[in-house]
């Protein structure tokens, strides 16, 4: 079924009502730092270079991108997670394009902060359970997930709900591990050289997926699914911050996934990517599915109220060949649950 709304005319049902607001930005930042038990800096520091695995550099990871001539973007509105991400996988063609019979499925979440699902800093558990259960239905001998999120690990997985739905939903959860980490660096690249990256859970891996929220970043004005593989990288990696739109192409050019999942039902307008207040976030009601990451991000921006102009590291991406930012040059099949 085809939906007449333009994706540059997205839903916009107004703020999540601060009635609802049980989280004082200030009493978590506290809440945070007590559940961390004071290693903040620690955990920024973690795998700095030579605590990790000292071999050659790798060449990073494998391409898991899809080779066909299929759909690469669906755009589906409403507000059941689950429900829209099946419906945006039929439009793509099925699951079963991209899952095969003893795939082992890597799902690279957004579990950055310790926080819950509810304030939108994280990946959604309830979709990433049901893309869990979709992936072992088609044929998956297994489904991995994981993340080096910037706060305690364990705390991270555990408050987002992404540790229980992961485990219920049949997956393994790797929590990383300094011995995880090989130095990597990526082809003419500037600054991913002789890096740590998260390689070690690759081994064995046939198919990634990157499973991320649409937010506001203070630094590079979103984050979505490009600035999600930030998540592999080790070491001192807020060093990066100083070419914040560099590392993310970077990222792009290291990662090529089968495909993503661009989680925009609720939006975190401001405040981003850490939020804390429930006044951050609005009512997107979109799921974007797509084999083209810029893409994705593309029409994620839009839901923040963007043009990709206005992203730097898009403009870039786009330079280089890494995907299109006219999205609407995919024919993106639209659909409403």
């Amino acid at each position: 079924m085809t939906h007449p709304r333009s994706p540059h005319r997205p839903p916009h049902p107004g703020h999540v009502s601060s009635r609802r607001e049980f989280l004082h930005r200030g009493l978590q930042a506290g809440a945070a730092i007590a559940l961390t038990g004071g290693l903040g800096a620690w955990l920024w520091n973690r795998h700095p270079p030579g605590d990790f695995n000292r071999r050659a550099p790798t060449t990073l990871l494998p391409d898991f991108s899809l080779k066909d001539s299929g759909r690469q973007m669906s755009l589906v509105t409403g507000t059941d997670r689950p429900a829209m991400l099946r419906r945006g996988l039929d439009a793509m063609g099925g699951l079963e394009r991209f899952i095969k019979q003893g795939d082992r499925v890597m799902l690279k979440v957004n579990a950055a902060f310790a926080t819950p699902a509810i304030l939108s800093a994280t990946s959604n558990p309830e979709l990433v359970a049901e893309l869990i259960r979709l992936c072992l239905a088609a044929g998956a001998s297994s489904v991995l997930v994981t993340d080096n999120p910037i706060n305690d690990p364990e705390s991270c997985f555990n408050l987002t709900g992404l540790a229980p739905a992961v485990r219920a939903a049949g997956a393994e959860l790797i929590v990383p591990r300094a011995s995880q980490f090989m130095p990597g660096t990526l082809p003419g690249g500037r600054l991913i050289r002789d890096w740590p990256v998260l390689h070690g859970p690759f081994r064995g891996v046939t198919k990634l997926i990157g499973v991320a929220p649409v937010k506001h970043h203070n630094r590079a004005g979103a984050s979505m699914t490009m600035k999600n593989w930030y998540g592999l990288l080790g070491g001192r990696r807020n060093q990066f911050h100083q070419d914040i739109n560099g590392i993310i192409v970077e990222l792009a050019m290291m990662v090529r996934p089968t495909f993503v999942v661009l989680d925009g039902t609720t939006s975190m307008m401001t405040n981003g990517p850490t939020g804390g207040s429930l006044a951050d976030l609005k009512a997107t009601n979109t799921l974007i599915v797509s084999t083209d990451p810029v893409a994705a991000d593309a029409f994620g921006a839009t839901l923040l109220g963007q043009s990709w102009r206005d992203l730097p590291y898009l403009g870039r991406a786009v330079e280089l060949g890494i995907g299109t930012a006219d999205f609407e040059s995919l024919r993106p099949e639209r659909d409403a649950v």
